[in-house]
């Protein structure tokens, strides 16, 4: 049986470590702020980004900002619960990479859309700073379906066994 090697796992453990470590406090931050982090203007660019496109109110910036918090807060905690299943697999069980990969989707939704207010106001170093959390996720979710399709290969390895008797005749109504 044909495994991932130890390198990929802990890339994958790593890149989950990343993200509820630094978007589960960069959550925290917003969501314990009485702004919901707009006060600090560098991280909260794609905001107003965001809130000029949509011609949103102030009452508006602060749900969106506060709904973006709630979704790092998920991601942080969506990665924070595949790290608890490593360790687990570690253990003997099996562990499932699904959860991992819907975090991933939605880390990469939030920083598709941090990017391009950013890239219509040109600028480079807040684009930088979001093509990170996209290109970590990028290859944790290229690592997970690698995983998987390791995991179908060994599966179809595996001798089948057959339900019916050796030497039985299958049943065919049109003979």
């Amino acid at each position: 049986m044909r495994k991932l090697s130890t390198a990929a796992v802990a890339m994958i453990l790593a890149i989950a470590f990343y993200f509820t470590l630094f978007w589960g406090f960069d959550a925290l931050r917003m969501l314990t702020s009485p702004t919901y982090g707009l006060e600090d203007v560098w991280r909260s660019q794609f905001v107003f980004g965001i809130g000029r496109l949509l011609e949103l109110s102030p009452m508006g910036l602060i749900q969106l900002a506060a709904f973006f918090a709630i979704v790092k807060l998920a991601v942080a905690g969506i990665c924070a619960v595949h790290i608890v299943d490593r360790f687990r697999a570690l253990a003997g069980d099996k562990s499932d990479s699904d959860v991992l990969e819907g975090g991933l989707i939605l880390v990469v939704l939030v920083s598709i859309v941090s990017v391009g207010p950013a890239l219509w106001s040109h600028n480079s170093e807040l684009v930088r700073e979001q093509i990170i959390p996209l290109a970590l996720a990028g290859v944790a979710t290229a690592l997970c379906m690698l995983e998987r399709s390791y995991g179908r290969t060994a599966e179809t390895t595996e001798p089948r066994v057959a339900a019916a008797p050796q030497g039985a005749t299958w049943f065919t109504p049109w003979r």
